[in-house]
């Protein structure tokens, strides 16, 4: 990752409120960087900060894969998704998605403010960053063991616990 950031911003609705104080508190540092941001959501981010954003689709029309494909594409650096885990989203696959693929291609995820400000602020956002990037096209990245090889509980050497 270069010292400039690519972040991308995404809330569902009953987190906007959340996701824009966020920002507006963190207005300083999140300039320091290039910002992308699902349709409502960048609507609100560039009235609120006063700044270009990088807006994609709504999240249910295809906003969250569209995120996805970038991070997978590497063209996305850090993820701050504030979801809503009380309320079901009808586009709750595509919101597992976006999660996964994060966790899939190593990038920072950030779902609550706590965990953003923590982020946010740590001196590895102000400079390069060598992230781990799984190889899965690597055919040995993947390779299970044989069903030979794994030993079962009854083969094992260790003691039954009771």
């Amino acid at each position: 990752m270069k010292q400039k950031k690519k972040i991308a911003l995404v809330a569902h609705d009953n987190k906007k409120r959340d996701l824009l104080e966020w920002a507006a508190y963190n207005k300083p540092l999140l300039l320091e960087h290039e910002l992308y941001a699902t349709g409502t959501t960048g609507k609100l981010l560039e009235q609120e900060l006063g700044v270009k954003i990088h807006k994609l689709q709504s999240g249910p029309l295809g906003g969250d894969q569209q995120i996805g494909a970038k991070i997978s594409e590497q063209e996305i650096d850090f993820l701050v998704f504030f979801w809503d885990p009380l309320t079901q989203q009808p586009h709750d696959t595509d919101v597992k998605a976006l999660l996964r693929i994060s966790v899939v291609w190593n990038i920072p995820v950030a779902c609550n403010r706590a965990t953003a400000d923590f982020m946010i602020s740590s001196p590895l956002m102000a400079a390069e960053y060598d992230r781990l990037v799984p190889d899965y096209l690597s055919h040995e990245s993947r390779k299970l063991p044989e069903t030979s090889e794994v030993q079962s509980p009854s083969e094992s050497s260790e003691p039954a616990q009771s």
